[in-house]
């Protein structure tokens, strides 16, 4: 540090660590003399000294669905303006991947960890959440008296769906439901209540919360019976449900209607044009961001749980049901 420009160590110290001591004029010009001197500080030295690592990890279950880039794409922003750095991993929907990044997580000693998407209630998931500050978005499974969850309504987003389909008249409506995880539930029951409640024919396909499982479970929906419209767990599911349909010679929305749900960028496409219900994940994004820089300040608070209300986005995908 003594080889800025003859300027002391104490003074570059105090304008590493943002202090509010030292004034504009001073701090710009340590700045400049870095930059002219090309000198980086030495971030393992200043990470000891801290004791933390200005680090947090991303776990995304599966890193090729959209869903993670709106919600991701606001915790980014506000992790980053207080001085955070993201280290982005995919557990690719495998028990050992998850478990296998998580130890890496811990041996990077990372200041704490956003888990995205459903992930199993494992001991690997668990005792992350026990020994590093944890925050579960979109995953409603994991149990641990600090864990954080940061989610949409699944519930209300799913009668939002029903009630719109119902409402253009439509009798015999089916669902794609996922095959794993707590959120995916509780949309799967949602549909069968609200359908219920409706007192018209609902209809269910399970399948993986992806563009293939989508597909298989609505080529397995639309064989075995006639609905005239179809709420998919999921957006990616519901491209996948396109897919049937068109296997089947069936037109969207002429024939089919179809909701997604997430109102991903995936939804947002022009030639897709898919009525999807929104989570809100901009908000999801910074909840969860500001509840994990809350629990690295304050690791022993109690867990807490915080939902969005979510609300329906009408395109091209749903219209009534065809006549006859």
């Amino acid at each position: 540090m003594a080889a800025l420009a003859g300027v002391s160590k104490s003074l570059v110290s105090l304008v590493l660590r943002d202090a509010p001591s030292v004034s504009p004029a001073k701090r710009e010009a340590v700045r400049e003399a870095m930059q002219q001197l090309g000198y980086r500080p030495n971030l393992t030295a200043r990470q000891l000294t801290e004791r933390r690592t200005r680090t947090i990890g991303v776990l995304l279950n599966d890193l090729r669905n959209p869903w993670f880039v709106d919600g991701l794409a606001t915790a980014t922003a506000v992790l980053r303006a207080e001085g955070y750095r993201l280290l982005l991993a995919d557990g690719q929907l495998d028990a050992d991947a998850t478990e296998d990044v998580l130890s890496g997580f811990a041996d990077l000693r990372v200041d704490g960890v956003l888990l995205l998407g459903t992930l199993a209630d494992t001991p690997a998931t668990l005792e992350t959440a026990r020994s590093l500050p944890t925050v579960a978005v979109g995953n409603r499974d994991l149990g641990s008296p600090v864990l954080d969850v940061v989610a949409g309504d699944d519930v209300h987003g799913t009668r939002l769906a029903v009630d719109h389909l119902v409402q253009l008249g439509h009798r015999r409506i089916g669902h794609v439901a996922g095959s794993l995880g707590k959120v995916a539930a509780l949309r799967h029951q949602a549909f069968l209540e609200r359908t219920a409640e409706s007192g018209i024919e609902g209809s269910v396909a399970t399948g993986e919360m992806t563009e293939q499982g989508g597909r298989a479970a609505g080529l397995e929906l639309l064989r075995s019976s006639t609905p005239t419209a179809v709420v998919a767990v999921n957006d990616i599911a519901a491209v996948g449900v396109l897919s049937a349909a068109r296997e089947l010679g069936l037109h969207v929305p002429q024939d089919l209607s179809l909701v997604g749900y997430d109102n991903s960028a995936l939804a947002r496409l022009e030639h897709l044009s898919l009525t999807s219900v929104e989570n809100d994940l901009p908000a999801i994004g910074e909840l969860a961001a500001r509840a994990l820089l809350d629990r690295i300040d304050d690791p022993a608070r109690p867990a807490a749980t915080h939902l969005t209300v979510p609300h329906l986005v009408v395109r091209g995908t749903s219209a009534p049901p065809p006549r006859g």
